[in-house]
């Protein structure tokens, strides 16, 4: 379930990116060659940015690379470093719940207020901040998941998982990563000739 989920805002997160960089490459296009332009490419790169960033907070706390400062978490005893892991999610938990409270009354003034970007395109400002809305309350949803399972294992003092899971991501972690991230590119690459 996690990998799905994790496939699919990764797909949407490319996406909107690759849309965007064919926008603007016609954009960039038409006013070279024929001194047009097509109006809005800075507009949509803006919602592209504000979407794009909501989806990368979840995949960044799925893949647990959210940064943290674990100078001296490896050096404390099990017990300590599973309270640091459970007190981390929690607190990003906290602070999704409270961005996304805080998005909902953004999203309220637009309505009340009717707003529109003021831009040639005068986009009713409610149809991307929505999009943006969307994607903090994933955001939210996601953290609480990951606390609500960390909170679990705390309470049933199951130490070991909890630092498992929910522990910064070390260096050796990160290096056999790329690793095999690496070794799946060159196989790929090498299947690809014939």
């Amino acid at each position: 379930m996690k990998d799905r989920i994790e496939t699919l805002l990764a797909t949407v997160f490319g996406g909107i990116f690759l849309t965007l960089s064919v926008v603007v490459a016609i954009e960039t296009i038409s006013r070279k060659l024929f001194n047009v332009s097509v109006q809005g490419a800075d507009e949509l790169g803006g919602y592209a940015l504000a979407v794009g960033s909501t989806i990368a907070f979840s995949l960044a706390l799925m893949g647990r690379n959210h940064i943290r400062v674990d100078v001296f978490h490896e050096r404390f005893p099990r017990g300590v470093q599973a309270a640091l892991n459970w007190l981390s999610i929690v607190s990003l938990a906290a602070f999704g719940a409270f961005i996304a409270w805080v998005a909902f009354k953004v999203i309220g003034d637009t309505l009340q207020y009717g707003s529109t970007a003021q831009t040639p395109w005068a986009t009713p400002l409610i149809w991307p901040q929505g999009v943006w809305y969307a994607g903090l309350v994933v955001f939210a949803l996601v953290a609480f998941g990951y606390a609500a399972r960390a909170t679990l294992l705390l309470a049933t003092h199951r130490i070991d998982t909890l630092n498992h899971d929910f522990h910064p991501k070390s260096t050796k972690e990160e290096l056999k990563e790329e690793l095999e991230d690496l070794a799946q590119r060159q196989g790929g690459a090498q299947g690809d000739k014939p």
